[in-house]
């Protein structure tokens, strides 16, 4: 029996997620660039589950129609976070930094998987992580926004 991705065959229609745990974090870098052509593959399932300590990047973009299973090319990096507690990630989720809202998740890159995951955050500004004057220590939280 084939295995059926619940995401790409259309099967869900709405986003499932009805509640759960906020998922924070620190800085453990702050980066500094940006591309105009990155072309970052989001992987079409909403959702991402991490461990306690592991460390991912944190990605942003202006492009508004990032979401999942499209292409994402003009990307400014912040950083990246080290999980604080294990949980669940899904686009949609508000990012904030020291309580400063940064964007929400548009979707995920696999491309230096297993290492890291790229998580990309769909902002108004493409700004990186010294534009924004963050710093090493700083607190990331990742909130669900129904509706």
């Amino acid at each position: 029996m084939a295995v059926v991705d619940p995401y790409k065959s259309g099967k869900l229609k709405n986003n499932p997620y009805a509640k759960k745990s906020d998922v924070g974090g620190s800085l453990v870098v702050v980066l500094d660039g940006q591309m105009d052509d990155r072309g970052l593959s989001l992987i079409a399932p909403i959702s991402r589950c991490i461990k306690k300590d592991e460390v991912h990047e944190l990605i942003l973009t202006d492009e508004m129609g990032a979401r999942p299973g499209v292409t994402v090319n003009s990307i400014a990096y912040l950083g990246f976070f080290a999980a604080e507690q294990s949980g669940v990630l899904v686009e949609g989720d508000e990012v904030t930094v020291n309580g400063k809202k940064i964007g929400k998740i548009a979707g995920f890159d696999e491309t230096h998987m297993p290492n890291h995951l790229n998580i990309v955050i769909k902002a108004e500004k493409r700004q990186t992580g010294l534009e924004l004057d963050l710093n090493p220590g700083d607190k990331v939280v990742f909130h669900l926004v129904r509706g």
